[in-house]
Order: C-alpha cells, then structure tokens, then sequence
C-alpha cells in the first residue's frame, strides 16, 4: 500500500493506493467538485492510446510504459513560476526551490488531518521579495526572472484571466512576454495549466527521442488535440529508461 500527499489548488490532499484500487481522502463533494477535473479523470485515455500507429512501435512501447499519465488541470500561476525554475535545473533542485518559496512565502496552512503546508506565493508577495531573498531560495539567475514576472502580472502586463480564455497559440504568444518565458516553457505551460494538449513542448528528452526514432519527422498531425499527452508518453519513457537499442523498438 502507498500513501501520498499532494498540496495544489490551495488544498491538502492525501491519497491511498492498493494494489489498483485508489483512494481519495476527502469528501464526495470536493471530489467532484476539485479533483476530478484537476486529475483529468473525465478524459478517456485509452481512446487516445488507440489512436497511436500500429507501424510505430516505439510510440506504442512508450504509451504501453507510460499508461495511467494524465495531464493534470494545475494552477496557471503556480506553473508559470515552477516552469521558470525548470530551466537547466533537475528535478530535485527544482523541489527544493519551490519548496522554499512556499514555506518563506506562502501563507501556512493545516489541513483536517493536521499536516502543515504552505499555499504557493501569489504574484503580488513575489513581487515584494527582494531579489537577494529570492536568490537564497537557490533560484540563482532565475530570481531575476520571477521578479519581473510578478512585477509584470501585478501591474497588469499581462492577465493571467485573459490568457485562460485564449486559445492555445494566442496564450502561448502572452506567456511569452514574461520575463524568462521561452517557447518550451510556453508550451509547459500551455499543457499542464491550461491543459491546452496540442502543446508539444520539446526539451533535451524530446529533441533525443525525434532525433532518434523520428528522423523523417515526428506525424504530430495524427495526434491533433491529444499531441501534449503522445508527448509526455515519449517523455517519460526516455526519462526511465533511456536508450536501449532493439529492446525499445
């Protein structure tokens, strides 16, 4: 049996996982309400599995390991300045960052079950922090860039609502006016905010696995409105297991 803790929307939330059955510690109610859409659990994801092609091998070994990936319906905030910190950054750092935005910045909370957490920092207290506290939070060069960012929200630069009501390549373009904001980091966030999944974002993974398998070019337009999703299948294959020959195919 697994026991997780998850602190995202605002709200604490533990889950328990036995065997393939799957728990979700709070009411019916919030359920419905909250983690239903945040876990995506309305999305058939075997129709989209079904649409890879049969001659791509690779793609169906992929999807085959990667199966039960969702695409999570995450805070458009909270992704922009978690996306910002990925850049040329591991994993464990990248927890550890946000980790110590949160606990220095956010406003602690105490859930039914008496575990502490800390909401994430909203625009207008990033915006108050100096840039010699955000580079004791281990952001480096990036502190730079979460300054500006929140400066740019809070003065209304860029509406965060309006980017939410556009479609994907127009809230692409406004994601791209913040400060550290490139095109993979646009399209991150595109997909696991907006759950915009025609978003392809293509990182150090990707551009391997298309170099690799896909030199003829990778058939996106097959997958037109899930190629976020087919993305995150060839994603997480490479991410654990990487290349091993004839095996993979």
């Amino acid at each position: 049996m697994y026991r997780y803790g998850l602190t995202a929307l605002g709200r604490y939330l533990e889950i328990e996982q036995k065997e393939n059955e799957i728990k979700f510690d709070c009411t019916q109610e919030e359920f419905d309400q909250i983690w239903r859409s945040y876990f995506d659990l309305d999305e058939d994801y075997g129709k989209i599995m079904g649409l890879i092609d049969e001659a791509d091998a690779y793609l169906a070994a992929a999807a085959a390991f990667g199966r039960g990936i969702r695409i999570l319906r995450q805070d458009l905030w909270e992704m922009i300045i978690s996306f910002i910190i990925s850049q040329q950054n591991n994993l464990k750092r990248i927890r550890k960052c946000i980790g110590l935005l949160c606990q220095n910045y956010g406003v602690k909370k105490t859930a039914e079950q008496g575990t502490v957490y800390y909401d994430f920092p909203s625009p207008k207290i990033l915006a108050q922090v100096t840039l010699e506290e955000l580079y004791a939070c281990n952001l480096g060069y990036r502190s730079r860039y979460i300054k500006e960012t929140a400066l740019s929200v809070l003065n209304g630069e860029v509406d965060l609502e309006r980017i939410k009501t556009l479609p994907y390549r127009a809230a692409k373009e406004e994601l791209m006016k913040l400060c550290g904001v490139g095109t993979k980091v646009a399209d991150c966030i595109c997909l696991f905010a907006l759950h915009q999944t025609d978003a392809f974002p293509v990182d150090t993974h990707i551009n391997r696995v298309l170099a690799r398998e896909y030199a003829k070019g990778f058939p996106q337009g097959r997958y037109k409105g899930y190629a976020g999703t087919i993305q995150q299948y060839l994603f997480y294959y490479d991410l654990k297991t990487g290349f091993k020959g004839d095996n993979n195919r």
